[in-house]
């Protein structure tokens, strides 16, 4: 790809960086750009800047967050007793958009996956059971994608929390078994989280 712009090469090659977007879809976003207002471009640029800048971990669940507590922790109207135990951020963003579930969550960072080198102690998995000794829950759900590697982590934190007066579900399998979660539709996955399953009947049927 031959560019007349030392400027335009070097902002399609940036954002051929992006994951998913190869050099003619970035040709086409750094074009639309151009086309725009100044005033449009720059809030674009701060938006992204201050993403990166300001961004931060919520203390309490691992979210995506602004503050110290992401929103969904600081929400006087969600369900305290609750938490849905997700892989990922775009887990918690999938579940959310389902409008079914209205407990807080906890963000693992990944999911147990010996042949990647993903042991417990890379995931939040402390931060959690320290959630759980210290705060009133009554139900952990697991919301995790349905394959080797999240039946796997499951089976290790509810190990983990045997003894523990607490209901331990995981959502129904409306979601294929290899599949990921992110990528199931909104029906499929509300389906799931209102009919999960406790967690020994799953894992007794495996």
């Amino acid at each position: 790809m031959i560019f007349s712009s030392s400027l335009l090469e070097n902002a399609v090659n940036e954002f051929a960086k992006l994951p998913g977007i190869g050099k003619k879809t970035a040709l086409r976003l750094v074009l639309h750009l151009i086309k725009k207002d100044i005033a449009e471009v720059n809030n674009f640029s701060e938006a992204i800047s201050r993403l990166r800048e300001e961004i931060v971990f919520c203390k309490c669940c691992h979210n995506i967050s602004d503050k110290e507590l992401c929103k969904i922790c600081a929400s006087t109207s969600r369900k305290k007793n609750m938490i849905c135990v997700v892989e990922n951020v775009r887990d918690v963003i999938a579940i959310e958009s389902t409008q079914q579930y209205n407990g807080l969550y906890h963000v693992l960072g990944g999911i147990i996956s010996p042949l990647d080198g993903i042991g417990p102690e890379q995931l939040q998995i402390e931060s959690l059971l320290s959630r759980i000794a210290t705060e009133k829950n009554e139900e952990i759900i697991f919301a995790l994608s349905p394959n080797i590697q999240g039946d796997t982590t499951i089976y290790y934190i509810s190990k983990k929390l045997k003894g523990h007066a607490i209901k331990i579900t995981t959502i129904a399998r409306g979601i294929a078994f290899g599949g990921e979660l992110e990528y199931a539709d909104e029906m499929t996955l509300a389906r799931s989280i209102s009919n999960r399953i406790p967690v020994e009947h799953y894992v007794t049927n495996q």
